[in-house]
C-alpha cells in the first residue's frame, strides 16, 4: 500500500524596528497577495537551515533563528496540496531588505495594519501577536 504523504515547509516572522517583513508573491497560488517568507524544505535539509535559506533568498536578509513558535498543518491550508509549515521568529543579522526568488517585492508592515494573506499567515502572525502580548 503507498501513503500519500504531506509537503514540509517553513516560514518566518522578522520584526525590523517592530514592523514584520512580508513579500509579495510573484507566483501562484496567491500571486500578488502577501505572505510570510518561506517556502519548501530542500530534502537533506534541517528546518532551521531551510527557514534561513529561504529569508535570504526572499528577502535579502541574513537572519538566524531565534526562537520557534508553532506547526500549521491544516490539510487545505495550501491550494497545491497538504502542507505542513513549520514556523519560526528569525532575528535579521545582515543583509538588505530587497524582493528575490518568487518574491515580487518586499516591504514593512505595522502588526495593527497588515494587508490581506495568503495561506493561513494570517492565523500565524495572530497566534504570533497573542504570545507576545502573554
Amino acid at each position: 500500500m503507498e501513503y500519500k504523504k504531506p509537503s514540509l515547509t517553513v516560514d518566518a516572522i522578522i520584526l525590523i524596528d517592530g514592523k514584520l517583513v512580508l513579500i509579495k508573491r510573484g507566483k501562484d497560488p496567491f500571486k500578488g497577495q502577501y505572505a510570510l517568507p518561506g517556502g519548501f524544505v530542500e530534502y537533506g535539509e534541517r528546518v532551521e537551515e531551510a527557514v534561513e535559506r529561504e529569508v535570504k533568498e526572499e528577502t535579502g536578509l541574513n537572519a538566524e533563528v531565534s526562537d520557534f513558535l508553532g506547526v500549521y498543518s491544516a490539510p487545505d491550508r495550501d491550494p497545491r496540496g497538504h502542507t505542513i509549515s513549520v514556523v519560526f521568529y528569525l532575528e535579521k543579522i545582515g543583509g538588505q531588505l530587497s524582493a528575490g526568488d518568487d518574491a515580487a517585492e518586499v516591504k514593512l508592515f505595522d502588526l495593527a495594519n497588515l494587508p490581506e494573506l495568503a495561506f493561513d499567515h494570517s492565523e500565524i502572525i495572530h497566534d504570533f501577536i497573542m504570545r507576545l502580548t502573554d
